[in-house]
């Protein structure tokens, strides 16, 4: 059975880009008769917004999404990475790491994806003692390829263009990349449909998948709405929060973004009427094959 979700961050409301993945996962997921599940990120506890995730829940219900299943949030859920981050020690595929980013910076001769690329110093030397530690994977020179149902093929040398990334900080948070593994592990996700700026972490995220025997979703990464200046919408660039007064509006718009070439004749039609033709015309092979697209402000 499909099973698809959407996991926003509850750093700030959410604003036009992520209401567009939200659309095309909840579209895509009901489409295939499948279900579709909210998780909310909330690991990096720093970066979170009092009452954010409450807000979230609400535009959505504004907006006329429902979810299949409970809510889950990630701060709820560290004993399951903490069992995913042993399983990979037992494999001797981690190890501890105790540099700072200004020794990072002063050895790092290579740049990749991400910028700096990690020169496996705590792999082949002793930590420091009375250290915060953090915990890398170990990665090599083997090629990550997949498909994906709107970028088609995707390939990554994680060793050469990554390096061997965290997956426990040393403040004691658990990682990003490491939890969305184990959470769509554990909530049977077969199929991914999120915006094309975490494009380049899905490779790492397989490498994962494929070392704790967890099986590979279906990835589809649709293209994030971008501001004038051609950066990505979000809190660091002031997007404005989705207006849930003007909700058949900001959805007939989501669509066009996707490619659905919705009628102008629904434009402003209840939201009943926006979802019942979004469902019924929905199709994936329309939205375009770009990382990007540009929206007025």
């Amino acid at each position: 059975m499909y099973v698809g979700r959407f996991a926003p961050s509850p750093t700030g409301p959410l604003h036009f880009g992520s209401l567009v993945a939200a659309v095309a996962s909840f579209c895509e997921a009901k489409a295939k008769q499948g279900k579709w599940l909210v998780r909310m990120e909330d690991l990096d506890k720093p970066r979170e917004i009092k009452g954010a995730a409450d807000t979230i829940l609400h535009q959505l219900e504004a907006f006329g999404f429902e979810w299949d299943d409970t809510v889950v949030y990630q701060s709820q859920r560290s004993a399951l990475y903490a069992d995913a981050l042993n399983q990979l020690n037992s494999k001797q595929l981690i190890y501890q790491c105790t540099c700072t980013r200004k020794e990072i910076a002063d050895s790092c001769t290579t740049f990749g994806i991400d910028g700096r690329i990690y020169p496996k110093i705590c792999l082949h030397h002793p930590i420091k003692p009375n250290t915060a530690i953090a915990w890398r994977i170990k990665t090599d020179n083997s090629a990550v390829s997949f498909h994906d149902d709107i970028q088609q093929l995707v390939q990554q040398n994680i060793g050469q263009d990554v390096g061997d990334f965290i997956l426990k900080r040393a403040d004691g948070l658990f990682a990003y990349q490491l939890a969305v593994v184990v959470d769509d592990a554990a909530q049977g996700i077969t199929h991914i449909v999120r915006g094309a700026d975490l494009l380049d972490s899905t490779p790492r995220q397989i490498y994962q998948q494929q070392q704790l025997g967890f099986s590979t979703p279906q990835y589809a990464h649709v293209p994030v709405a971008a501001n004038a200046n051609g950066e990505k919408l979000s809190k660091q660039t002031l997007a404005k929060p989705i207006d849930t007064a003007t909700t058949s509006q900001l959805l007939y718009d989501a669509l066009c973004f996707l490619g659905q070439q919705p009628p102008a004749i629904i434009k402003h039609a209840p939201l009943p009427t926006l979802w019942q033709w979004a469902l019924e015309h929905w199709a994936m092979s329309a939205i375009p094959q770009t990382k990007q697209i540009i929206i007025a402000s």
